[in-house]
């Protein structure tokens, strides 16, 4: 028996982002689940315009506050389980089932899954702890069953806000999120409360989801940062909230020193300019001055669902279907699969070139999982960089690397 899940999306100004990502919970192969969206106009825009409106919570806030829209969301949950990912990410169709597979166990409050990069195949983010400066640490797990590690002392294990899963019940009592944390770090404050609570937090490697990094007013199209005053703020508030005071100074630097490297490190790729890294870095310390006497911890225990559970049709035990084919057959294969997921199968098509380029996926705003490449290139980024391959043998071996996550 599968616990009911209520999964939070916050989005604020990123419409088409929202659609996509709608369009692949729609495919979650999980039962029961609902959808809770918190988001401003134009998303509330996006939710009423679907045909599945009526089994969806939409909840109206238009402020830049993350911590705030997803106690909201909360608020509003009625699952067992609140699992939240972000506007411009799309989970694997079996998403649900990894992610909450270790809260069989009663002790595993918190469950974390890996998130994939814009390559549609390679780890943003894999197994990681953080410590009280906000410092993440790469965590070796071997495998890819659900564990829950023990991290070094002083570290805590830490999951990405945009593919995490909390019991309700814990959340409740925690009061959610803390609002100081209005972007950047929010989650990772989470983390440590639940682990100076004593509670487990659960690493589940086949919990993917892609995350796109979509366009905001703090970060360009190319990732690359517009505005670091709200990353000083939160910093900030987590060195006075969780950092002893004599280590606090040593930890702000530190921090300076590595988001100026990061500036750096644009700066060289073309995006930004010298003026911009002093811009950027001035927003940076202002954030920090009202960080500095930003109040914190307004965290009291929330209410009980003040909704029923509305259940969302989602996918279920729908049917796979792979489509292979060249480029030059694109356009009658996307025909086919988008007819296909209509009909309600989990769809994807693999684009095989006569080359040696490599690969990438991207989930298609028809709903079909788009995996496009050369023949002999590379899907993982690892290994021989060519390889010899028949078009059958090819095809084989990237359903069976897909197979796990999505089915």
């Amino acid at each position: 028996m599968t616990p009911p899940v209520s999964i939070v999306i916050v989005s604020r100004d990123r419409p088409a982002a929202l659609a996509r990502c709608l369009t692949g919970v729609a495919q979650l192969d999980y039962a029961p689940f609902e959808v809770i969206v918190v988001t401003c106009p134009a998303g509330a825009k996006v939710v009423t315009s679907r045909p599945d409106a009526p089994q969806i919570k939409l909840i109206s806030y238009d402020a830049a506050n993350i911590s705030a829209a997803r106690n909201l969301g909360i608020g509003a949950a009625s699952g067992e389980i609140v699992a939240f990912v972000d506007d411009d990410a799309v989970p694997e169709p079996l998403w649900l089932r990894h992610l909450v597979a270790p809260f069989s166990e009663p002790r595993v409050a918190c469950a974390g899954g890996y998130v994939i990069g814009r390559n549609g195949i390679s780890f943003q983010w894999q197994a990681r702890t953080v410590d009280v400066t906000g410092t993440a640490h790469d965590l070796d797990l071997p495998g890819d069953a659900p564990v829950v590690p023990t991290p070094p002392e002083g570290q805590v294990i830490k999951t990405e806000g945009t593919n995490m899963a909390v019991r309700r019940s814990v959340l409740a009592e925690m009061g959610g999120f803390d609002p100081a944390f209005r972007f950047y770090l929010d989650e990772t404050d989470l983390n440590l409360r639940l682990a100076a609570l004593g509670h487990l937090t659960a690493l589940v490697p086949l919990a993917q989801v892609h995350h796109g990094f979509a366009e905001s007013p703090r970060r360009a199209r190319d990732r690359s940062p517009r505005d670091l005053s709200q990353i000083g703020a939160s910093q900030m508030v987590f060195l006075r909230k969780h950092c002893p005071q004599k280590a606090r100074k040593p930890a702000w630097r530190a921090f300076v020193r590595a988001q100026r490297q990061r500036l750096l490190r644009f700066m060289h790729r073309g995006p930004l300019d010298p003026a911009d890294v002093m811009r950027l870095m001035r927003g940076l310390r202002r954030g920090a001055k009202e960080g500095a006497t930003r109040a914190f911890g307004d965290t009291p225990p929330l209410p009980p669902a003040d909704q029923p559970f509305l259940p969302f049709p989602g996918r279920p035990d729908a049917p796979r279907i792979h489509l292979s084919g060249r480029p030059w057959q694109a356009r009658r294969l996307r025909t086919e699969a988008a007819k296909a997921v209509e009909n309600g199968a989990i769809v994807s098509l693999f684009l095989f070139s006569p080359t040696a380029r490599r690969h990438r996926v991207r989930f298609a705003p028809d709903g079909v999982w788009l995996q496009s490449g050369g023949l002999f290139g590379q899907s993982l980024r690892e290994g021989r960089a060519i390889r010899p391959w028949l078009f059958s043998s090819r095809l084989s071996s990237e359903i069976v690397r897909v197979q796990k996550p999505r089915g």
